[in-house]
């Protein structure tokens, strides 16, 4: 394992042999200058990660990978993630834990976090959650367009794409699509269902989670995320799963109070986190926004049967988005080390 300067911003990533571990670590090494990450895998026994196409030995999380560490970046299974807060804990908040797997949000300090630009952690807190991408991406852009006009209501569909189940998941969806086109058998260990050239509303009955409580996690953050905003209505919500491996789409429909002007609809909506793409530009798509920070917002369109109405349609990377969180909150840490 390498050794880090003691003047560097020190950062233990846990599960970095992860489809987001990796991310995570690409990014953390971009943005965070004056910083060093160690990896550690997922699990409690050592494992093998990947670094520019060569196989790399990952040692196992325990006591000693943290006594130098100012935070704990969890994005493994929810064993590492428990121990990591546990470590923490013992420590009486002396390192901060970051989890970008919600396995921890239940716990009491645990504080759900997205990036609002301007808002800093505040003192005493230790335990991060990142907030569900979705969720994220969905009450940033209700928050910019309430600013505009107030909202009455809104209705929202969620396609979720296979790298939120990890490498297993986009691994599953990959196989299935080969397999369909070779008429093989299909792997159904993740969804317990025909993914590849199909939409899914329910994942199979024995798929070791449950497509409705992502859902009902969306929602949850939804609602927390709001709460400073209460003239914001919570959203309706709709999770579909889709044969694609990277990156959200998000369908919106929002009624506001008064009559609107769709063509003042994407200058009130653009920001530094929205991408706003006008008529004639290529409209936001999943692929495009793989590897994008922040959100690509377009297609905007004017309901033709309420005059108080608009569709639109957003994207953003889905792993690229929880690391986005996790480099705010690392960055409100080291603003706040003595």
């Amino acid at each position: 394992m390498a050794k880090a300067s003691a003047s560097l911003f020190q950062i233990a990533l846990l599960g970095g042999e992860t489809l987001l571990g990796g991310e995570l670590k690409d990014v953390f090494e971009a943005q965070l200058k004056d910083s060093f990450v160690n990896s550690y895998a997922a699990t409690g026994e050592g494992s093998f990660g990947e670094k520019e196409g060569e196989a790399v030995y990952l040692d196992p999380f325990d006591a000693k990978a943290i006594q130098s560490a100012a935070a704990i970046v969890a994005a493994g299974a929810a064993a590492g993630s428990l121990k990591a807060y546990e470590l923490a804990k013992n420590l009486k908040g002396q390192v901060a834990v970051i989890d970008c797997g919600g396995h921890l949000e239940q716990e009491p300090e645990a504080r759900i976090v997205a990036p609002i630009p301007g808002e800093a952690n505040p003192p005493g807190v230790w335990l991060f959650v990142t907030a569900q991408p979705a969720a994220a991406a969905i009450v940033e852009t209700l928050r910019r367009l309430a600013r505009w006009r107030p909202i009455t209501r809104s209705v929202i569909n969620v396609f979720e794409p296979a790298s939120e189940r990890g490498k297993p998941g986009a691994a599953e969806l990959h196989q299935q699509t080969t397999s369909l086109l070779a008429f093989r058998g299909l792997d159904k260990d993740i969804f317990d269902a025909q993914l590849g050239f199909n939409l899914l509303p329910q994942y199979g009955p024995a798929a070791p989670l449950k497509l409705a409580a992502v859902e009902r996690r969306i929602e949850r953050h939804i609602a927390l995320l709001l709460k400073p905003q209460p003239s914001v209505p919570t959203p309706s919500v709709r999770l579909v799963q889709v044969p694609v491996f990277h990156a959200y789409s998000i369908s919106f429909w929002i009624e506001f109070a008064t009559d609107i002007v769709i063509s003042e609809f994407g200058h009130a909506l653009a920001s530094a986190q929205i991408e706003v793409r006008e008529s004639g530009q290529e409209v936001p798509h999943s692929i495009g926004a793989a590897g994008h920070s922040g959100l690509i917002a377009g297609d905007i369109r004017a309901d033709r049967n309420n005059p108080r109405a608009a569709w639109l349609w957003v994207v953003c990377d889905n792993l690229r988005a929880t690391a986005d969180i996790a480099v705010t909150v690392l960055r409100s840490i080291k603003a706040q080390r003595p």
